[in-house]
Formats: structure tokens, C-alpha cells, sequence
């Protein structure tokens, strides 16, 4: 029999690699994407979503996102190596064998996809696989590491949530969730490139062409801006499209409000001469992660309304 101290041992490694593939799955942002697949479900039902169509969505929409970010994780991990932001992953750490994450992110997209089938529709099925394949072959293979558009083109497989959730409830698309769909496409390009103005020697490092590291601070801002302002403006369509109470379109327009004072903040601060970490980029990254959260709680409040 094993000593004690040894059962132990095996316990914390067991649990060391456990917690190693769960990191593979980036659940944090896997969060993100479960803050709008829920509301659109409650906005396709016009109400509370059926119990089980919507569990079985976001349990297998869960396995789908993990699914894409540990391909991606095997696909990145020689440029996660050099970034600091990144170096911790699992394959960066080599506490997973690039072997075994490939294997896993495999049979998570596997289990996803037929586990959508089954429970609850093919279209949402079919929508989930076509994101995991999207996220991976087009953003993480091609895009990524060719063209500063990259975040904009790949960034549509972050949008395909809003798109199964609707389609897991009604079997089939409208266009409600093809405008949140928007939302969430136009939000994405400044939000990463926030991420990408705090961590531009990363990106530089490791020769991936983000747009703050082949362009300048003021082009940058300017194409910061640009998205926003379509963000809002989309967000806004949703009230006449989906026929709304004046609570949603009161809600955007306030979010909307307070995101273009953030960004404009930002303009100001490269104006005034800042550059680098005293833009304080990161302000408004972490502002667009609660403009996005609150936009569609309101969405599923005002759904209940109705």
C-alpha cells in the first residue's frame, strides 16, 4: 500500500492536471460568450426559454467554446511561448502535451456537436461546429498571424453564440439575433485592440500583425472609435426590429452613451500627448466587457416584459 504522503501526491498531481485542460478552455472567456447566448434564448422565447432546451445549450455551448480555445491553445502554443500575457497556458507551461490537447479539444467539439443534436436542435448543432471550425481553421490558422484585419474577419466566430441560442429555441434564424449578432461583431475589433495597444511588444514579439503593432496610436483610435460608434448604432436596431418596451432602447442608449465617453476619454489622453501604458487602453477594455454584459441583461430583462 502507498504511504499516505504519496496518495496525496497523486491527489494534487490528478488535480494539477485537471485544472491544467480546464485552462485550456479559457473559461473566462468562455463567460463572454455564455452572457449572450443566454439573453438572445430569452429573447426567442419572449419570455422564460424552456428549462431543458436552454440547459442543454449552454452546457454543450460551453463544451463547443472550450472545444475551439484548447484548438486554438494547440495551434498558438509556440507564440504563447513568447508572450508574457500567454506564457502561463498549459502548453506554454508544458503541462499538457500539445498531443493531448489536440485529442481533447477534439472530443470536446465532438461531444458538442452531437450532444446539440440530440437535445435540442441540428441547426443549433450545425451553427456550434461551424463556429468551432471557423474559430480555428480561419482565425487561428490563417488570419491571426497574416493580416491586422484578423481580429475583425475571425472575430465572427465569437458572434456565433448569439446565433445558437436563438436558434436552440425556435429552430430556426430571424432577424433579431443576426442584429445582436452585429453588435457583438463590431464590439470585438476595439475591445481587442485595446488588449492588443497594452500588450503591443507581445504581439510584436511573437510577429503577430495586430493592428497596434503595424499601425499607429492615432490610426488605431481612430478605428477604435469607428467600431464603437457602429456598435451603439446596432445595439440600437434591436428596439424597432424586435419590437422591444422603450426599457431597451433606454438601457443602449445610456451604454452607448458611457462607452463613446470612454473611447473619446482615450482620444483625449493621445491628443494630450500620452502614449503607451499612460493611454490607458486597458480603461476601456475593461469597460466594453460590462457594456457588452449589461446590453444583453437588458435584453433578457426586457424580454420578460413584453
Amino acid at each position: 500500500m502507498a504511504p499516505a504522503g504519496a496518495a496525496r501526491t497523486a491527489r494534487r498531481t490528478v488535480g494539477e492536471v485537471v485544472r491544467a485542460y480546464v485552462a485550456l478552455t479559457k473559461p473566462r472567456i468562455i463567460e463572454l460568450l455564455l452572457i449572450t447566448t443566454l439573453p438572445v434564448m430569452f429573447l426567442a422565447a419572449r419570455g422564460l426559454p424552456g428549462l431543458w432546451p436552454a440547459t442543454w445549450t449552454m452546457v454543450f455551448g460551453t463544451l463547443s467554446a472550450g472545444s475551439a480555445n484548447a484548438l486554438n491553445c494547440y495551434i498558438d502554443r509556440d507564440i504563447d511561448e513568447v508572450m508574457r500575457r500567454t506564457r502561463r497556458r498549459p502548453l506554454a507551461r508544458h503541462q499538457v502535451s500539445p498531443r493531448g490537447a489536440l485529442i481533447f479539444g477534439v472530443i470536446l467539439g465532438a461531444l458538442s456537436t452531437l450532444g446539440l443534436a440530440l437535445t435540442v436542435n441540428w441547426l443549433a448543432a450545425w451553427l456550434s461546429l461551424g463556429a468551432i471550425l471557423f474559430y480555428v481553421l480561419v482565425y487561428s490558422m490563417i488570419l491571426k498571424r497574416r493580416t491586422s484585419q484578423n481580429i475583425v474577419w475571425g472575430g465572427i466566430a465569437g458572434c456565433m453564440p448569439v446565433l445558437i441560442g436563438w436558434g436552440g429555441i425556435t429552430g430556426e434564424l430571424a432577424w433579431a439575433p443576426v442584429v445582436l449578432f452585429g453588435v457583438v461583431f463590431f464590439w470585438t475589433p476595439p475591445h481587442t485592440w485595446t488588449l492588443a495597444m497594452r500588450y503591443r511588444e507581445d504581439y510584436a514579439a511573437a510577429a503577430v500583425p495586430m493592428l497596434p503593432v503595424v499601425a499607429s496610436d492615432r490610426v488605431v483610435v481612430r478605428q477604435i472609435i469607428a467600431y464603437t460608434w457602429a456598435t451603439v448604432l446596432c445595439s440600437l436596431l434591436l428596439w424597432p426590429i424586435a419590437q422591444t418596451t422603450p426599457l431597451y432602447p433606454a438601457v443602449a442608449a445610456a451604454l452607448g452613451a458611457a462607452c463613446l465617453f470612454e473611447v473619446y476619454a482615450l482620444r483625449h489622453r493621445l491628443n494630450a500627448g500620452k502614449t503607451g501604458v499612460d493611454l490607458r487602453p486597458m480603461r476601456f477594455f475593461h469597460w466594453s466587457n460590462i457594456y457588452l454584459a449589461l446590453l444583453f441583461l437588458a435584453v433578457a430583462v426586457d424580454s420578460l416584459l413584453v
